[in-house]
């Protein structure tokens, strides 16, 4: 099969989705409204309120969701075929991720920008708040934790990617200050800040920066997270316009520029997909493709943290209502290109179908790397480019996305804290610095504590997709049920979260039994916690729903 077919068949389908359907979401669901006051302008505080452009709020939003995981999970979930993993990116984007994304946006915005899971206690009720809380906590400690070790392994492997990765913080830096002094317009100011960022990644391999593999006692692997947490520690306490903002919406630009050419040179190429379209001859050890593939390609689809970083910063940015649509539903498309890029670089950057099985030789294996090494080979032999420099390119597209991911994560893990100090009256919590020393040490204690090079996060990583599955259902219910207390279709929401619901569910049954098998009793604990956490929010949905259902057939009857 030709990848330049599938490739235009899902950028059509996408296109389609943003055009049609998100326009159907946005003024009959939705019913968004320009002249609604946003909490931006009605609490703009110059630090976390602030209305701003709708495409620099995209990009902020967008790269924010856009982690690693789009990369990651499509990458190797392809291990069963690239049919599946194609069919429920696409389709999962335009049919549940886009309409979560822009609900998660509008509950926030017509609640005062509040986070989802505070919205929670009283939309469903304070049972469900508890839960949804533990949930995200849990998310957030997984994303910012795993998303370092992410980060520093890219710059162990790739020196080349450290100049570009570090100098674009300086860039944005720069380029914050010029969009919110309005000293230049949007335009000049995007095409000043890619074209230093490209110019950085084009001088990446010519001052490689290799860290030791040891320094000190400390790995060098060890010592680039630490400076990881420290540098997102001081980048959550700055205000949005500074560096927040500014990171986001050039590495938006950044990361079309990257597809753009990635999608060039597979069209020039025009390399046939090596992988089977169903793998009927997986390794042994993989599990079974339902449910897993939903959980395994997660945020290449549907994401929890979405609603996290759409009701956490991206409500507090809106300029107006409406422009939740672009913000919201073309931020979910966006994710959904790079994720069909993941999957077409790991099965057509191949040369042969033998190579491929080599990558693919056990469950988990691929990712970043098939999509790093895969991506290069085919810019390499479509536009020419040296494969060091192709692979510098990804590395840094890759590392950005982790790293923009990283600093909404602990902004937004800073904002838990402060809103547990709301709802258990504890004053000293609720302030920015504490809040954001006790969302890096909980991290670190996870980190170091499980690892000495401190990837003890990714002991819990396993659970990542099924827990971010969970919270994407706790979010459609949330605005579910904001819809039907308003007498509005709930069928696009409801829909997806009781999919949701169900395959999160078999898959941690799946998990539970695999996690038992190998006696790893902390995981097998942990997933017992998910577990009892997506019955309690299944039974809160029915209950909710049915509560509702009764009070409109009373005031009908």
């Amino acid at each position: 099969m030709s990848a330049v077919i599938i490739l235009a068949l899902g950028l059509a389908v996408m296109a389609l989705g943003y055009l049609v359907y998100s326009k159907l979401i946005a003024e009959k669901i939705f019913r968004l409204d320009p002249d609604f006051k946003t909490p931006a302008h009605e609490f703009e505080d110059g630090v976390d309120f602030v209305p701003t452009n709708r495409y620099v709020l995209w990009g902020h939003h967008f790269t924010s969701v856009a982690g690693a995981a789009p990369i990651v999970g499509p990458a190797i979930a392809v291990i069963w075929g690239w049919l599946p993993a194609f069919l429920w990116v696409v389709f999962g984007t335009v049919l549940f991720a886009g309409v979560h994304d822009t609900g998660a946006v509008w509950a926030s915005v017509r609640n005062k920008a509040r986070s989802v899971g505070a919205l929670t206690g009283d939309v469903v009720g304070k049972r469900a708040r508890s839960v949804f809380m533990i949930v995200i906590f849990l998310l957030l400690l997984m994303v910012n934790a795993v998303f370092a070790v992410v980060i520093a392994g890219l710059m162990m492997k790739y020196p080349s990617a450290v100049v570009p990765v570090w100098g674009a913080i300086a860039v944005a830096l720069v380029i914050g200050q010029l969009i919110y002094r309005r000293i230049l317009s949007l335009a000049v100011v995007s095409l000043l800040g890619v074209v230093a960022l490209y110019a950085l990644i084009g001088i990446g391999p010519s001052v490689p920066v290799q860290m030791p593999e040891q320094v000190g006692a400390m790995s060098g692997n060890a010592v680039w997270i630490l400076i990881l947490f420290g540098y997102a520690a001081v980048a959550s306490l700055l205000p949005v316009w500074m560096l927040l903002q500014p990171r986001d919406y050039i590495n938006g630009l950044q990361l079309f520029i990257g597809l753009i050419i990635l999608y060039g040179a597979l069209v020039v190429f025009n390399p046939t997909l090596v992988a089977p379209m169903v793998n009927a001859d997986v390794p042994e050890g993989t599990p079974s493709m339902l449910p897993l593939l939903f959980v395994t390609i997660a945020c290449g689809a549907i994401s929890g943290f979405h609603g996290l970083v759409a009701g956490g910063t991206t409500s507090k940015q809106l300029d107006k209502e409406t422009d939740a649509r672009f913000v919201g539903y073309f931020g979910a498309v966006g994710e959904g290109m790079l994720a069909l890029g993941a999957i077409l670089a790991a099965t057509a950057g191949f040369a042969t179908y033998g190579d491929w099985s080599a990558m693919y030789d056990a469950f988990g294996k691929g990712g970043v790397n098939a999509f790093v090494d895969g991506g290069a080979y085919i810019i390499n032999n479509g536009m020419g480019l040296p494969e060091t420099t192709a692979a510098t390119l990804l590395t840094v597209m890759a590392a950005l996305f982790a790293g923009t991911t990283m600093d909404t994560g602990l902004r937004l893990q800073r904002y838990i804290f402060q809103e547990w100090g709301e709802i258990y009256n504890q004053q000293w919590m609720k302030k920015p610095a504490v809040a954001t020393l006790l969302a890096v040490g909980t991290c670190l204690v996870l980190a170091f504590g499980a690892g000495a090079d401190g990837s003890g996060g990714l002991l819990i990583w396993p659970l990542f997709g099924t827990t971010n599955q969970l919270l994407a259902g706790l979010t459609l219910l949330v605005v579910s049920v904001m819809l039907m207390r308003l007498g509005r279709p709930v069928w696009y929401t409801l829909a997806p979260l009781i999919f949701l619901l169900v395959m999160t569910v078999l898959a941690l049954f799946t998990q539970l039994k695999s996690f038992y098998e190998a006696e790893n009793y902390f995981l097998l604990g942990l997933d017992i916690v998910v577990l009892i956490a997506s019955i309690l929010v299944a039974m809160e949905c029915a209950a909710t729903l049915k509560r509702l259902r009764q009070e409109k057939a009373e005031q009908v009857g």
